[in-house]
């Protein structure tokens, strides 16, 4: 990919604005998980480093251009200043202290601070071309480093970036940019995705893409059901699309996929429900199917030992109750203990890596879930197409070539 990356830039000196993902879970304005701002933390020391002046910008929920108290950063900005052992002031004013006419036209040397919520400007999320050249005009480099909010075209994810002098991606963006490439198009073989969730529909593309390029795709969660279903097997009262059957026919033809042979049924999906193990021939109609079974789930196990590369994303049925969650843990188990390249990513596969304590036992974990997903899928991501020649300097492609 033609773009150009933060170390390549001449930053000495300079007012660095970085748009960064601090979308982090608060309760009673008390952080519950700092690890997205922990992640950033590289990147501000090597901005630091540098002597430059910090400027960063983030998104908080979905406040739809009004300023409500409960979507402020301030508890971020308070975080950011006990982690760096330095003032992080959460600005509001931000036009008055930096694109006014008094505003100070040189940079803070070493000083890093925060602006309130994005989404509290009713032009962010329709990239409103004014915001978005405010935006750029902040500093006198835009990097761009929150890989969550990539597929967004919004002002501060794409506006801002084709309006910026220089604009460039910063190492959190390049590293999942430079480690998704790596498992989708120069993998080690054999290359086995293991793709989960509710509904085929949701994971279409994915599918397709995948198909092309996977080895073997091992598939769980409701969307099971529809490959099941187009090979004739009963699925009861499960979740199913049935419109989609020939689709998941077309992929089994594509590529291997191996169909459950068990699974584990119950009659309601509650934590004080009984989970039956059935072989799928024997499903009956008022079984819901609630998880692959200890077969099947010691087949996919196989199948991910001999993988040269592993790619999840999506459970194996509804994990958070543990009498459902047996094949979900198995799956996790031989993904973490893979002698091959192990990448996972979306909000359902890091819960279920967690629930089973085994989150860091991959190789990489995607910061991103849609911005995931369409990567995967094959799509440029606006962010980054927006990235592609906007310094002029060597490209990341060109300088590792």
């Amino acid at each position: 990919m033609n773009y150009c990356a933060l170390e390549h830039v001449d930053i000495e000196g300079k007012r660095v604005a970085i748009r960064v993902d601090l979308n982090v879970p608060v309760e009673n304005e008390t952080i519950t998980n700092d690890e997205r701002i922990r992640a950033i933390l590289p990147t501000l020391h090597y901005c630091l480093n540098r002597n430059t002046e910090v400027i960063l910008l983030s998104h908080f929920g979905r406040p739809k251009g009004v300023v409500d108290p409960k979507f402020s950063l301030r508890p971020v900005a308070k975080r950011l200043a006990e982690l760096l052992q330095r003032p992080v002031p959460l600005v509001n004013q931000w036009r008055e202290n930096f694109l006014s006419g008094q505003a100070e036209k040189k940079p803070k040397i070493g000083s890093v601070s925060l602006f309130e919520n994005l989404r509290f400007e009713d032009g962010e999320e329709e990239n409103d071309p004014t915001l978005a050249e405010e935006l750029a005009s902040i500093g006198d480099i835009y990097v761009m480093d929150a890989f969550g909010t990539a597929h967004r075209a919004h002002a501060s994810t794409y506006g801002a970036i084709e309006r910026a002098t220089i604009a460039c991606a910063g190492p959190l963006l390049s590293q999942e940019i430079d480690t998704l490439q790596k498992v989708l198009v120069s993998p080690a073989r054999p290359l086995v995705a293991v793709i989960g969730g509710a509904k085929v529909s949701g994971k279409l593309e994915v599918l397709k893409n995948l198909s092309r390029i996977a080895d073997a795709i091992l598939v769980g969660g409701g969307m099971a059901n529809t490959f099941l279903l187009a090979h004739g097997y009963p699925t009861g009262n499960s979740l199913v699309e049935s419109d989609l059957t020939d689709l998941a026919r077309s992929i089994s033809r594509a590529t291997n996929v191996p169909l459950p042979s068990d699974v584990m049924t119950s009659r309601s999906i509650e934590p004080s429900s009984k989970a039956t193990l059935r072989l799928v021939d024997d499903v009956r109609d008022d079984d819901l199917i609630v998880d692959i079974g200890p077969i099947t789930a010691r087949q996919f196990a196989s199948h991910l030992r001999q993988a040269g590369t592993i790619l999840w994303n999506g459970p194996m049925g509804v994990f958070e109750f543990d009498q459902f969650g047996e094949g979900t843990r198995i799956v996790a188990e031989a993904v973490a203990s893979s002698d091959g390249f192990t990448l996972g990513g979306g909000g359902d596969t890091i819960a279920a890596l967690e629930h089973n304590g085994l989150r860091d036992h991959l190789n990489y974990v995607s910061t991103g879930g849609g911005a995931f997903l369409e990567f995967v899928e094959g799509r440029k991501l606006p962010s980054i197409a927006a990235l592609e020649g906007r310094c002029g300097v060597k490209s990341r492609s060109q300088t590792s070539s």
